[in-house]
């Protein structure tokens, strides 16, 4: 595959001889080539993309990867530290920038105590700036108040991961094993759109057979390659899982012998779904009980099987309960540990996998290892050279800390690969806090809206220079190569991190020269862990073109199909889930409709990447709602115009897009614009009380045109 396209170049003939993707979880291998250099007056040259076969994505590209380089090179590109000076922010250089960091994380930590700093990372960080990041924060900083953009992506899944198997990993089996599944349920994703590249392998399932169910309030790209869709409605995931297993058990469709063998707490849910009334139940969902019983059929008698959920399913207030219920599907019928079979989170983000195991999570230590538990906190601290009782203990998620924030519990906040202005829910309150921080630093390669509140930025490099390893959605490690010298003054991000931990005094605990210094003491770090990277290397990433974790010997070859003999909890068993979620439903006369967000394929999180792509931006300029004909009808709406949706918490305005393939009682709006067109300044800030995700994907609100709008 191979794209000819134009971007801004920082630097000229570049050729890259491989990189990697910096977008979605596949994480696809590929080349960049510079053809023709930008001509006399013009600011554009012109650059060959292509794909590298490897074994995720076999050699493929979506319009994304293809146009990465773009923002790599783009002219708007920060290639200086910026420092706020009478309101404006003008350049200055690195050695009073570090100065300048150190000087306030000191004086606030003096004045108010270590908690009021606060360290706030992103799941497409390497792995070893995340495991930096962590570190950081807990040894340089001596803060609790670290958490990261990926709670808002992977936290239901993973937690819920972790409660029924004992560990969490994205995908329980190999990208190579779903064309062997018979049936397969895809709850809440759009992989057409957000992992396109991953799109052949359901369509070789296809050929071979499979039944692929989609569940969705949309009939995306997704829903078309299907042979069955679900059109649920939002915020009842939970409740479909649970009608669709007691069809399986009232069919006897069981595995009673993986039941008794392999699992725990079965019988308390059979109790628990005894009196469930099927036809109450479907109406709830908004779905045909005729549609929920084919479905469980299909999976129930398939031979093998697999379910994957990602952001539809996991971004409520049930999220948590709501996978572990999908998986209560998976564990009654014993598809799972073998070829054909598994449960799969679709990772977003580019390391979502990786960025979740190894510290920048509040309530984490690296290889998946507890803060909360002696014997882990011991461990870490032996890695680090440090006394245990000096780490901090666990944090709050990214929300509550721009609540802390905004109640000035933490006063100064150092945010690296992240974009929380656009990104949390109810973005007016995190607006408010951040303005009300004595100091806020940000790291980052664009001026984003974030950004442009700080009192300092650093320009930090892109996928094309910086080196490291990232983890996709199967639980593979990956080695991204440096493809190019380090634009202006841009530095690496855990270079920055190790020159503020040197200018607080702690420089001792940061020496390294290079990622791979650092990603071997991750090694280290992790061993032993749920997460164990230790036998994987750089040269092993080199020659083998990446390794599964749990490795835990640079003998072994890394774990692929997870669950084969037993689950990760000691007694080697799984867990059902018998406590049940009643659902979402809190629309009313003066806000009938729900809101929901999501993705579009040429774009990726808030846009501060993709927005810089030319390519890119022009396939979506401006942010837009879906909603159905009869819900445009009722609210005097018209196809292509401006309007206004409203819920309690705030406002935004975008333009409108009448389609039939939405839910009636439904909206959809895409989630990576900010401003005015940001759906976030009506997303409620209610979370999970498991695992603290927002629930972006249900809010009641109304829609107004702006012509009508006074």
């Amino acid at each position: 595959m191979r794209s000819l396209v134009s971007a801004e170049p920082l630097a000229s003939r570049l050729h890259v001889k491989e990189t990697q993707c910096p977008y979605c979880s596949v994480q696809c291998k590929m080349t960049v080539e510079e053809l023709a250099a930008p001509v006399k007056g013009q600011h554009r040259g012109e650059y060959a993309v292509q794909g590298v076969p490897n074994e995720a994505s076999q050699g493929r590209l979506c319009v994304k990867g293809m146009n990465a380089h773009q923002h790599a090179l783009s002219g708007q590109r920060l290639l200086h530290p910026l420092i706020r000076r009478n309101g404006e922010l003008e350049t200055c250089s690195w050695e009073e920038a570090i100065q300048y960091i150190a000087v306030q994380f000191q004086s606030m930590k003096e004045d108010y105590g270590a908690d009021t700093v606060g360290v706030y990372g992103g799941g497409s960080l390497t792995n070893e700036t995340a495991y930096l990041l962590g570190k950081f924060a807990r040894v340089a900083l001596g803060t609790k108040h670290i958490d990261y953009n990926g709670r808002f992506c992977m936290s239901a899944a993973a937690s819920a991961g972790s409660k029924v198997f004992g560990m969490d990993r994205g995908l329980t089996f190999r990208l190579s094993d779903i064309p062997k599944a018979s049936c397969i349920i895809l709850a809440g994703t759009n992989i057409a759109e957000c992992q396109p590249t991953l799109l052949p392998y359901f369509n070789q399932a296809k050929e071979n057979g499979a039944y692929i169910i989609v569940i969705d309030p949309r009939r995306t790209a997704t829903a078309a390659m299907a042979d069955l869709h679900l059109q649920v409605k939002p915020g009842m995931d939970a409740l479909l899982a649970d009608i669709m297993l007691k069809v399986i058990m009232d069919n006897g469709m069981m595995d009673s012998h993986f039941i008794e063998e392999r699992t725990l707490g079965y019988e308390q849910l059979r109790h628990g779904l005894a009196d469930l009334q099927l036809e109450q139940a479907a109406a709830a969902c908004g779905i045909d009980l005729a549609q929920i019983r084919q479905a469980a059929m299909a999976y129930g008698k398939a031979d093998t099987g697999m379910i994957m959920t990602a952001r539809g399913v996991e971004q409520q207030t049930d999220g948590h309960l709501a996978v572990r219920h999908f998986l209560n599907l998976v564990l009654a019928t014993g598809k799972i540990g073998r070829s054909g079979c598994g449960y799969g989170a679709i990772t977003g983000q580019g390391n979502g996998q990786g960025g979740r195991e190894h510290g920048q999570k509040a309530d984490q230590l690296p290889g998946y290892r507890s803060i909360e538990n002696e014997a882990d906190r011991a461990y870490v601290a032996s890695v680090w050279g440090v006394d245990p009782a000096s780490l901090p203990g666990k944090g709050v998620s990214a929300y509550e800390m721009m609540e802390r924030v905004h109640d000035q519990d933490i006063r100064a906040l150092l945010v690296m690969g992240s974009n929380p202005v656009v990104s949390n829910p109810n973005v007016r309150l995190v607006e408010e806090a951040l303005r009300k921080l004595d100091f806020l630093v940000v790291a980052d390669m664009f001026l984003s809206e974030t950004a442009r509140l700080a009192d300092l930025v650093l320009p930090v490099t892109a996928y094309l220079e910086n080196e490291g390893t990232l983890t996709n959605l199967e639980g593979r490690v990956l080695l991204r190569e440096q493809g190019r010298p380090s634009p202006g003054e841009t530095l690496h991000d855990w270079d920055v991190l190790c020159r503020i931990s040197a200018e607080l005094g702690k420089g001792t605990y940061f020496q390294y020269d290079c990622a791979e210094d650092i990603f071997n003491e991750l090694r280290v770090a992790s061993r032993g862990g749920i997460a164990d990277y230790y036998g994987i290397t750089y040269e092993r990433l080199r020659n083998e073109k990446g390794v599964y974790w749990p490795c835990p010997a640079p003998e072994e070859q890394g774990t692929g199909l997870l669950f084969s003999e037993r689950f990760a909890h000691p007694d080697g068993k799984a867990v059902f889930t018998a406590e049940f979620s009643p659902g979402w439903n809190e629309v009313s006369p003066e806000f009938p409709l729900i809101l929901t967000n999501g993705r579009v394929l040429p774009h990726y999180l808030t846009g501060v990447q993709t927005h810089r792509s030319a390519a890119l931006a022009a396939r979506e300029v401006e942010n837009f709602v879906e909603l159905h004909p009869a819900a445009a009808a009722r609210n005097r709406v018209l196809d292509g115009e401006w309007v206004e949706i409203q819920s309690v918490y705030g406002s935004f305005t975008v333009r409108a897009r009448v389609k039939e393939y939405i839910r009636e009682d439904t909206l959809f709006v895409p989630m990576h614009w900010g401003g005015i067109q940001n759906v976030n300044r009506a997303t409620r800030p209610e979370l999970d009380p498991y695992c603290r995700m927002p629930g972006f994907k249900t809010v009641a609100v109304t829609i107004h045109p702006l012509r009508l709008v006074r």
